[in-house]
């Protein structure tokens, strides 16, 4: 969920810089800010952010300076013909005729023309908001490139899952002669036992030790995990909490087998599988 953009514009004497990063967050949360006066940028990020990204925390920055606006310039026709009658009759009387620069200099021959500033501003709101579109869609683009990066790493740790799921089908405390010699010395013991214990709880006993001593349950659930996983990758989109929900199903399973474990290697192998789903679990809130 992690990703930056920024895009420069300029317009009508006004120059702007928007950047935009976003980090993990369980929700959307989007935060902006902007100079005063450009208030509907926010409303416009606002509106168009839910529609292309679905979680993480979202930070908007926009920066706005203004350059010394040049106006234009006119000339004052009237006042010009007005001191041009007063040249040719300065002249009329034996004066030196004025020079032109000096008609020009005259105050209020040549006037400043102030364009309509509400105008210019329109202009100027209209490309922030084409310039916003451009940065969110750059921000998308960033999240996707990570989100394959991620992908990789996903599947690195869901191969090391399987790995360690392989492993302790393999442990010999799994295999059924192990387990019959481990209900062997345990219905012995229950069977010394004074005083003894009556048939029908002695059938029970042995059930539960049958039943808490097989992993095999465990582990085909573990393998039905990694293929749902493998699939939501494949999937795409939104599947960020999806994804952390199968990650507290991988972690239960994998308590489950360390509970019912009496062997030093299948423990050990275990701890090594609580381990690496938790590695998943940390990407995976890293993804939208």
């Amino acid at each position: 969920m992690t990703g930056f953009a920024r895009v420069d514009g300029h317009a009508d004497g006004y120059s702007w810089t928007f950047e935009v990063k976003s980090v993990n967050g369980r929700n959307l949360d989007i935060r902006c800010r902007q100079p005063a006066g450009f208030d509907t940028l926010e409303a416009a990020a606002r509106a168009e952010i839910p529609k292309r990204l679905a979680r993480g925390s979202v930070n908007l920055n926009l920066t706005v300076t203004r350059s010394q606006s040049v106006s234009q310039l006119r000339i004052n026709r009237e006042l010009l013909a007005q001191v041009l009658e007063l040249a040719r009759e300065i002249e009329g009387a034996g004066a030196a005729a004025p020079r032109l620069d000096s008609l020009l200099s005259v105050r209020g021959i040549i006037e400043p023309v102030e364009e309509d500033e509400g105008d210019a501003r329109d202009r100027v709101e209209a490309a922030l908001k084409a310039d916003l579109g451009r940065l969110i869609g750059d921000l998308v683009t960033a999240r996707l490139s990570e989100g394959a990066r991620l992908v990789t790493v996903l599947n690195g740790h869901l191969d090391e899952i399987e790995r360690l799921i392989t492993a302790a089908a393999a442990c010999a405390s799994t295999q059924p002669e192990a387990l019959r010699e481990r209900l062997r010395s345990q219905v012995a013991a229950l069977l010394d036992a004074a005083p003894a214990l009556p048939e029908e709880r002695l059938a029970q006993e042995a059930a539960i030790l049958i039943a808490k001593a097989d992993v095999r349950e465990e582990m085909d659930r573990l393998r039905a995990h990694i293929q749902a996983a493998r699939d939501m990758l494949a999937e795409g989109g939104a599947i960020g909490r999806r994804f952390d929900f199968l990650c507290q199903e991988f972690n239960r399973e994998a308590n489950t087998l360390c509970s019912k474990s009496a062997d030093v290697e299948l423990t050990r192998i275990g701890l090594s599988l609580k381990a690496s789903i938790e590695q998943l679990r940390e990407q995976v809130q890293n993804i939208e």
